[in-house]
């Protein structure tokens, strides 16, 4: 096992596994930045369902998963001498002491977008837009909205959410008209803009899309399952039974919800 005692910091603990696995295991010493991507998403993925489950024990475990990523991409950038365990740390201090001047007695409070806004012009290389910077991988809904907080960051926003609210009802109407017409070129894009549009509204509202679909999506798979144990129970068969046979089970079981 690696030399680290147990009392040492846990970011050097971490390292110290890595560096020991990769001294000791093939496939570990195998491992570079690219070919570790996929596991770096996946567990960041796996740490949020485990939030959204409130499932703490799945949690320390995922943690621990995502962890053990941060550490052996901290590894690697030290062999290929780029930078090390330190280095990261002291970015993050230095960040966080930056974005937060109010709080370390360096200045008053700042829009957050501001304070990464200047960030972004003060990198070489990097694009002076607003929009400039935002990750590549960063799925379409959550770019939407941090898009949209982008913007909203130089004064380019809804005063409130019910300017929002007119803007859906305007894109829901041009959805409407594009569903009338055979065939509609135009249907993709209008639902892309409704799309858009409620993420706007979403957030606007003080929430974030993300949440809100997700807490959607495992409130219909929830009923969902209901709707199969039920329809078992009473011998409806799923993929025979009506649209009106189903739905009847549906509104059964978000009746009982209600009760």
């Amino acid at each position: 096992m690696p030399a680290e005692p147990a009392d040492a910091p846990i970011l050097d603990r971490a390292t110290a596994l890595v560096r020991f696995l990769r001294e000791h295991c093939p496939w570990d010493a195998s491992q570079t930045p690219e070919s570790l991507l996929p596991y770096l998403l996946e567990e960041a993925h796996e740490v949020a369902d485990a939030v959204i489950a409130r499932d703490d024990e799945a949690l320390a475990d995922e943690l621990g998963d995502l962890l053990l990523n941060v550490a052996f991409q901290t590894v690697l950038a030290e062999e290929r001498r780029a930078f090390g365990a330190e280095d990261v740390v002291a970015r993050l201090e230095t960040k966080m002491r930056r974005r937060h001047p109010q709080i370390y007695g360096d200045g008053p409070a700042e829009p957050w977008e501001a304070m990464k806004a200047r960030e972004r012009a003060a990198r070489a290389g990097e694009s002076p837009s607003v929009l400039g910077g935002l990750a590549k991988g960063l799925d379409p809904l959550s770019r939407a909205q941090r898009i949209q907080e982008r913007v909203s960051g130089v004064g380019f926003d809804w005063a409130n959410a019910q300017g929002a609210f007119e803007k859906v009802a305007e894109e829901v109407e041009e959805v409407r008209q594009a569903l009338e017409q055979e065939p509609s070129p135009a249907l993709e894009e209008e639902l892309g803009d409704l799309l858009f549009a409620v993420v706007n509204l979403t957030r606007l509202s003080g929430l974030h899309a993300m949440r809100a679909l997700q807490r959607a999506n495992a409130k219909f798979t929830g009923r969902f399952e209901a709707l199969e144990r039920l329809a078992t129970e009473r011998g409806v068969v799923l993929g025979e039974a009506s649209l009106e046979e189903l739905d009847a089970i549906w509104e059964e079981i978000k009746g009982r919800e209600e009760r």
